[in-house]
């Protein structure tokens, strides 16, 4: 998959594309004004940047998303594993809850979504 790190100020413009997509980019301009208090160059810059990151797309003035805000998520969330964990999903969840205890109803939840991504 692409590499979609995100600075935070690129983050936090990309969860306000992806709460309001799609839409024009005149809207977008004036949204990135009130929210992220950036000028009219500024919300452009990083819209290109994010668009050559594979994010987003602008089409006849109208910003969409490539890939989901969930599909993101799920990168980053792999990639922080990979690059912290060595990609150890045990060494992840040990380190995760920390010696907290679950309920049952978390480690039943847990339980089922080894079961179902099990190989083999």
């Amino acid at each position: 998959m692409a590499d979609y790190r995100l600075a935070d100020a690129e983050a936090k413009f990309a969860a306000l594309i992806w709460e309001n997509a799609p839409m024009n980019s005149t809207e977008l301009v004036r949204l990135s004004q009130d929210v992220m208090k950036w000028k009219k160059s500024t919300t452009y810059t990083v819209l290109k940047r994010l668009c050559s990151k594979g994010l987003f797309k602008v089409e006849d003035a109208v910003v969409s998303a490539l890939i989901s805000r969930e599909a993101y998520l799920s990168e980053q969330s792999r990639r922080y594993v990979e690059d912290t964990f060595g990609g150890s999903l045990p060494y992840f969840f040990a380190a995760f809850i920390g010696g907290k205890k679950l309920s049952g109803k978390q480690a039943e939840e847990l339980i089922r979504l080894i079961a179902e991504h099990k190989e083999g």
